[in-house]
């Protein structure tokens, strides 16, 4: 099979990993002839590509493919995409992110291709967005989904949101969770006394973690102000953020107003392989985000055997399940934030037992080879009719 994924940007992110996976398991797994199309990866949050292990993954930019939107540009990287379909000649158009998913599926669509394939990481239209731009993304969404046989969400929650806005029927959406590579996460405890002696955290400080880019809506001032709720009752936790981004500078000058710098640890970007040993550190994880599709951060330490605190907003609930692995808290609710955190900072044998729970609820729907089968067979029930959407 010839696959052509299409994505808008390949920075170090989950659907970028997802689409990364996706693409060497199709190669390793399948044998199949597969070629990534993505705009230039340039930003804060670093390059997947340059971090990753992807030597043998077939790889086009697409110099015009970008994130904001752009007329003039996105009118040539929609040629730029046709041209790369018409030389390669896919079975499948596979798209993901807003930009390329929407010309991604114009462009393979109107060039006739077997199968073409969106995958919902996060809707692209939310509250936070003035009126006009959420109707217009919403608009754009509808469109492109009529031109497309099938729509994959990474959780429930995606295909709940899409059908109540009407961008597509119930029946034109699967279910699939993003893969990843799972056993280091499984196997990271054994080096968490080797990680913590490397960040500088001393044995008995609490250590509650954070991964988001530091961009708008991800939470961190949220985190910051509960924290001092909880540092005057567990005066040795300690949060670590990992991940960057254009808000750093901010946190950090938010954090030396309030006297808590020494509470908090910066680790920067951390390459995707390097996260198992970051999680090994903490003993709990903190979501704070206000939107997001199901973030990987949340199955990533229920698997590496902690409990994960979210924002009860998009997916979250369908992993955290508040008094089993986690505590989900309402959006914006930071005495509520600041409760759930101090609970588990006082309590290791709750913290034992709901990251045991969060290991065998994630194992085996987070694995990259099962996301990759599962797509595998989409791809093959769309080509052969099977699909519900296929008449």
């Amino acid at each position: 099979m010839k696959v052509l994924h299409v994505i808008t940007r390949m920075i170090v992110g989950g659907a970028q990993e997802n689409t990364l996976y996706n693409c060497l398991d199709l190669m390793r797994l399948y044998g199949d002839d597969v070629l990534l199309a993505t705009g230039p990866s340039k930003g804060p949050e670093g390059a997947l590509l340059e971090q990753a292990r992807a030597d043998h993954l077939a790889v086009r930019v697409v110099p015009h493919l970008c994130r904001a939107i752009s007329p003039p540009r996105d009118a040539r990287a929609y040629a730029e995409l046709k041209r790369t379909i018409e030389e390669f000649r896919p079975d499948v158009v596979h798209t993901h992110s807003a930009k390329g998913g929407i010309l991604g599926r114009l462009a393979g669509w109107k060039l006739s291709v077997p199968c073409v394939v969106h995958t919902v990481h996060g809707a692209p239209f939310y509250p936070y967005q003035p009126a006009p731009v959420r109707t217009f993304y919403r608009w754009c969404e509808t469109y492109a989904a009529k031109r497309c046989h099938a729509l994959i969400s990474v959780a429930d929650a995606m295909t709940d949101q899409l059908v109540a806005a009407g961008v597509a029927p119930r029946e034109k959406f699967v279910t699939i969770r993003s893969g990843m590579e799972v056993e280091p996460f499984l196997k990271a405890r054994e080096k968490r006394d080797a990680m913590r002696a490397r960040l500088g955290i001393a044995p008995d400080e609490v250590v509650v973690a954070k991964i988001a880019r530091l961009f708008a809506l991800k939470g961190h001032e949220d985190v910051i102000h509960a924290a001092r709720t909880v540092l005057a009752s567990h005066p040795r936790t300690r949060f670590l953020f990992i991940g960057d981004g254009t808000l750093r500078s901010q946190h950090e000058a938010k954090l030396r107003e309030l006297g808590l710098s020494d509470r908090f640890l910066f680790v920067g970007l951390v390459p995707p392989d390097q996260i198992p040993d970051h999680l090994a550190a903490a003993d709990l994880l903190v979501h704070a985000s206000y939107r997001e599709g199901l973030a990987r951060a949340l199955p990533q330490a229920l698997l590496t055997g902690i409990p994960a605190i979210s924002y009860d907003v998009d997916g979250a609930r369908e992993v955290v399940l508040s008094g089993e692995t986690g505590e989900l808290v309402a959006p914006g609710d930071i005495a509520g934030l600041a409760a759930a955190i101090a609970k588990l900072v006082a309590d290791s044998d709750l913290r034992e037992r709901q990251g045991r729970a969060g290991q065998a609820r994630c194992a085996e729907p987070f694995d990259r080879e099962t996301m990759t089968r599962q797509i595998r067979e989409l791809y093959d029930d769309v080509l052969a009719g099977r699909f519900p959407q296929q008449r």
